[in-house]
């Protein structure tokens, strides 16, 4: 079975699974667990797309633009609500989301959860995404580049998944504008990392997607009985994933910013992907609007929850 994540400490529960060896407990000796990193979810959909992947941890966005384009993949539980955050340069002059006027802002990548919540931000204070400084300029840039550009004076904000916003406020390159239980929608409480399964894997291995399901909750359990035991966990699977593990307190700052849970909030992602039309990310839309009731198959999740 081949499991893909992100490498981003709001995918907790996934490093923890595998850590903890409740992943390969709940498949069992016979199944052979392969786990593939990546470094955003649009490359993450693509390799679910191409069947390099059957499972995985990913934010919902690139999901749902893979769904509208291929109705081949479904969402079968939630992670982690919130867990991104709004940081903002030093001495760039923003200290609330209107001063973002005429600011360059980074998100990971183009179509991804943050920026669809940055969008919402920009929505909210009635600010424009525009190509030129008459409105908010995005950027799409990968998070350790982010940091980089900071320092340089190159990007005024960004909105980030944690640790990155966290880590660069530490570093004293910026301050955090809008904290993670701030970030629409929902105030932070929104599905910031889901777990998806491909149509084939589903219908081929319910029972292997079910165990999956059954580990993620064991590995949020354990989490939130054993903090402290957690951040070792979570900077060795870092390692292993990126060649660098990260500093126990910086893990710690940015677990306090996550919200774990396996529900699943479907007006929470109707909105975002609302959005992703409005901002051109999906199209081909119906003349009834986005029709998302396919993508989901929470009944294994339902399941899991009866068995207790």
């Amino acid at each position: 079975m081949k499991i893909g994540l992100l490498k981003n400490v709001t995918h907790a529960p996934a490093f923890v699974a595998i850590k903890k060896g409740y992943l390969q407990d709940r498949l069992g000796a016979n199944v052979k667990v392969e786990v593939q990193g990546f470094n955003n979810g649009s490359d993450f959909s693509t390799a679910m797309a191409t069947g390099e992947i059957d499972i995985g941890y990913v934010g919902p966005s690139p999901v749902i633009n893979q769904y509208v384009r291929s109705k081949n993949i479904k969402i079968v539980s939630g992670a982690n609500n919130g867990g991104a955050v709004l940081v903002a340069r030093k001495g760039a002059g923003v200290t609330s989301v209107k001063d973002l006027a005429g600011k360059l802002v980074a998100v990971p990548t183009k179509g991804s959860t943050n920026e669809i919540s940055l969008r919402l931000l920009l929505q909210e204070q009635g600010l424009k995404v525009t190509t030129d400084k008459s409105g908010v300029q995005i950027i799409a840039m990968a998070p350790a580049d982010t940091l980089t550009a900071m320092k340089q004076g190159q990007v005024d904000a960004a909105l980030l998944p944690e640790p990155w916003g966290t880590q660069i406020a530490n570093e004293g390159i910026g301050e955090i504008a809008v904290d993670w239980d701030q970030v629409p929608p929902n105030k932070g409480n929104y599905p910031l990392t889901i777990i998806v399964a491909s149509d084939g894997f589903l219908k081929a291995h319910r029972d292997l997607a079910k165990s999956v399901l059954l580990a993620n909750e064991d590995a949020i359990q354990f989490i939130q009985g054993h903090p402290e035991d957690t951040y070792k966990l979570v900077s060795d699977e870092l390692k292993e994933l990126t060649g660098k593990g990260l500093d126990a307190e910086l893990i710690k700052a940015a677990l306090s910013h996550l919200s774990l849970t396996t529900n699943i909030d479907q007006e929470a992602l109707q909105a975002m992907a609302q959005v992703a039309v409005d901002a051109g990310y999906i199209k081909d839309v119906g003349a009834d609007g986005l029709d998302l009731t396919g993508l989901y198959d929470l009944s294994l999740l339902k399941e899991t929850q009866e068995g207790k």
